[in-house]
């Protein structure tokens, strides 16, 4: 029912309503694509196949990485009258917003797919690991979102501050630009760069639906000790997100 609720009145009062979930990323698409695609020739790049499609996927996967977290961490404080007046699981309610965001997820790969299709991505049995991408990319977000909705109970720069460092990391990730343009510039980063969840999501993602070129860690990084650094890195997020909402939870009531 919060889901439910959470994501009726985000389009409360909108003309457009639950299609604004779909028009935001598309737009940013759009507007990324013509810059990117049309004036510097991103798409024209040797191994980068379908890149509008590896373009749009990765545009949507970040906006909903961007979107958990920045709903998630304000949940706690929004739900404020609610959890002084109700006990239940706190955590409940950062699930709420991560799920909202996921709901958008969904009906933006929809998209995807079709576009796809009318960009003749010649789909293979791969695609049966889009689905691990995704729940890794939510369990990515939903760790963060606990952290950050507890921290920003106590302090609301966070919230700033997490802004300004989503905007870094989107650039540092290899969404508008292919990673070869990082492996021209030094192999080494191209491989940093892609032992970050995120982007490792995000080229599993590409890898599975669109292109068997795709860079993943799996076929780019020598070494399983060095494959499993992302999945190791998501798992320690989560432990010390559930730690730390755990530890703060206690006292909720009384900071908000």
């Amino acid at each position: 029912m919060l889901v439910k609720t959470d994501f009726k009145l985000r389009y409360q009062d909108s003309v457009l309503g639950v299609a604004w979930s779909l028009l935001n990323p598309l737009m940013l698409f759009a507007i990324m694509y013509v810059v990117f695609d049309k004036f510097f020739g991103m798409g024209r790049m040797e191994g980068v196949e379908h890149y509008p499609v590896q373009l749009l996927l990765g545009i949507i996967m970040w906006t909903f990485f961007a979107e958990s977290t920045q709903t998630g961490m304000n949940a706690i404080v929004a739900h404020g009258g609610l959890l002084r007046k109700i006990s239940f699981p706190k955590f409940i309610v950062v699930v709420t917003s991560t799920l909202s965001a996921f709901i958008n997820l969904l009906l933006s790969l929809v998209v995807v797919l079709v576009f796809a299709i009318f960009n003749h991505v010649q789909f293979t049995l791969n695609v049966l690991f889009l689905p691990i991408a995704i729940i890794e990319m939510y369990i990515l977000a939903f760790s963060f979102a606990l952290f950050l909705s507890a921290f920003y109970v106590k302090f609301r720069d966070i919230g700033h501050i997490w802004g300004v460092i989503l905007q870094g990391w989107f650039y540092a990730t290899p969404i508008i630009y292919p990673l070869a343009m990082v492996t021209n510039f030094s192999p080494l980063a191209s491989k940093i760069v892609l032992l970050f969840p995120p982007a490792q999501a995000i080229q599993d993602a590409r890898y599975a639906l669109i292109s068997q070129k795709a860079p993943t860690v799996w076929n780019y990084i020598d070494g399983f000790q060095f494959q499993i650094i992302p999945i190791l890195s998501i798992l320690l997020i989560s432990a010390l997100g559930f730690w730390y909402f755990r530890k703060s939870s206690k006292t909720f009531a009384e900071e908000i």
